[in-house]
């Protein structure tokens, strides 16, 4: 199983000097990935409540950085990590200019995105973009057939619902062809369908293994039904950690344990055959040196197992 660490893109950490130091640290010590989120707008009083046990955004969202151009900056401070987004929300922008910067992050980081697309849990967010909360599956889905196309063709021409891109000569190409691999964020039924039908993999939230990997098995059934090969779906899992300083009940994992915990978690992820996993110590109330040394730990623990 792959590891991987979030960027510090979100809080009082988001700064140059803090990428800087988590590219170094996971390059030096064997990481695999690195990792961004997406936010635009952080309301004082949100229309829906944040998925979590309490239902409070995170204040370190308060302050964020835009997910693209950081991984941009990362990826000129690295060599060898690869780059993903969990999540971007691909539908705040149009489809065609989403494609031209996704392909120019993959070109200039030598083939190194992933693409992790996400429709948001905020409908103030779309309110600030202009983009209607309703319909959104209907527009992921044309999104996904323009970058798709904008990716394979060098000319090619798009009429759809809600985008039109006339007929154009397309020089940009990624590196990855015949396109970086592009993941989904979803749980909902519909959600999962998507996934097996038309994404390349999934990228879920850290949840009991039990239920993680029952909703997998959807994906991976919807992906045969659809003539698809489902090996070649990977899923790229997501670990928020409340770092606690003795253990806690195991029904309280994966949301609050040690961080032994957290490394029998992941172990078990990869017996599971989770193929990545990546933690985001940046929520942690940790300095920097204290995420650093915990990179450090959890890597080694992982791995001695």
């Amino acid at each position: 199983m792959k590891l991987g660490l979030a960027l510090p893109t979100f809080g009082p950490d988001a700064d140059p000097e803090g990428i800087v130091r988590v590219c170094r640290t996971a390059e030096e010590l064997g990481y695999d990935s690195l990792w961004t989120g997406d936010r635009v707008l952080a309301p004082l009083v949100p229309q829906a409540p944040y998925p979590s046990a309490d239902g409070q955004m995170p204040r370190v969202y308060e302050n964020h950085m835009d997910p693209l151009v950081a991984l941009t900056f990362a990826a000129s401070h690295t060599t060898r990590v690869r780059l993903g987004t969990s999540t971007l929300n691909g539908l705040w922008q149009p489809p065609i200019m989403l494609a031209r910067s996704l392909t120019t992050l993959d070109l200039l980081s030598q083939g190194r995105l992933i693409v992790g697309l996400g429709l948001g849990w905020m409908p103030d967010e779309y309110t600030a973009v202009s983009v209607p909360w309703k319909g959104r599956g209907a527009r992921l889905d044309e999104t996904l057939e323009v970058l798709e196309k904008y990716w394979a063709n060098d000319v090619f021409s798009h009429e759809g619902p809600l985008f039109t891109v006339p007929e154009t000569v397309v020089g940009l190409k990624p590196r990855q062809r015949p396109g970086p691999p592009v993941l989904l964020a979803a749980f909902t039924p519909s959600g999962l369908r998507r996934i097996g039908r038309r994404f390349d993999g999934w990228l879920p939230v850290a949840l009991p293994l039990p239920q993680l990997l029952g909703m997998w098995d959807v994906v991976l059934k919807e992906a045969a039904e659809a003539e698809r090969d489902p090996s070649a779906l990977r899923m790229a899992l997501r670990v928020n950690p409340q770092l606690t300083d003795t253990k806690t009940d195991p029904e309280r994992m994966p949301w609050a344990g040690t961080l032994g915990q957290y490394i029998d978690y992941a172990r078990a992820a990869a017996e599971s055959g989770v193929h990545e996993l990546f933690m985001d110590f940046g929520q942690t109330p940790a300095t920097p040196a204290e995420r650093v040394d915990l990179a450090g730990r959890f890597l080694e623990g992982v791995r001695q197992g």
